[in-house]
């Protein structure tokens, strides 16, 4: 039986990705996340059959929120204590929609699975990837010269369903498998 590895995920505008990408500058032990695999994601699903795949997309259709405008700004890193392993753009100060978005997307996914996990939501973009070979004092220096980083606002104007495959080469290659428009 065929699985695919899920997502939720917004994908901000082609201007707004690149933005993001151009933070990338040499660094040791940080794998840059390219532009075109820019992502907010909403929720992690996990492997699920293509029945599951089927189930969650009809229950996402239901999901009923407004657009809304969304900053990217900030950058930080996780965890915030010990070695940082992403390096994250932040969206601005906490948007309303975009937790009533998230919300609505976790009921729909948990009618279909009520066992998925629940984890807390920091909403973020992942702009790199930092290995265990990083140089912790040249990544606190990119931080604080990139602190104020802020990219325009952009509407939010649907939600996607979306795939993760494994890449040789990278870390995984995004494929988009339905997209949900907001609506009231």
């Amino acid at each position: 039986m065929a699985t695919s590895r899920l997502f939720v995920a917004l994908l901000p505008p082609p201007t707004v990705s690149a933005e993001l990408a151009a933070l990338a500058e040499p660094l040791a032990g940080v794998r840059w996340v390219p532009a075109e695999d820019s992502h907010l994601t909403l929720r992690f699903i996990g492997d699920a059959p293509e029945e599951r795949r089927e189930a969650f997309g009809a229950a996402l259709e239901r999901v009923r929120v407004e657009p809304f405008i969304l900053p990217a700004a900030g950058l930080g890193v996780f965890p915030p204590r010990g070695a940082a392993k992403v390096l994250w753009a932040g969206v601005g100060r906490a948007h309303p929609r975009l937790f009533q978005l998230r919300k609505q997307v976790d009921e729909a996914l948990l009618r279909v699975d009520p066992g998925l996990a629940m984890p807390s939501f920091h909403p973020h973009f992942t702009v790199g990837r930092i290995g265990d070979a990083h140089a912790p004092k040249e990544l606190a220096a990119f931080l604080e010269r990139n602190g104020g980083f802020e990219a325009p606002p952009f509407r939010v104007d649907a939600f996607h369903l979306m795939t993760s495959t494994p890449a040789a080469g990278r870390a995984s290659r995004y494929e988009v498998v339905r997209r949900f428009p907001l609506a009231p």
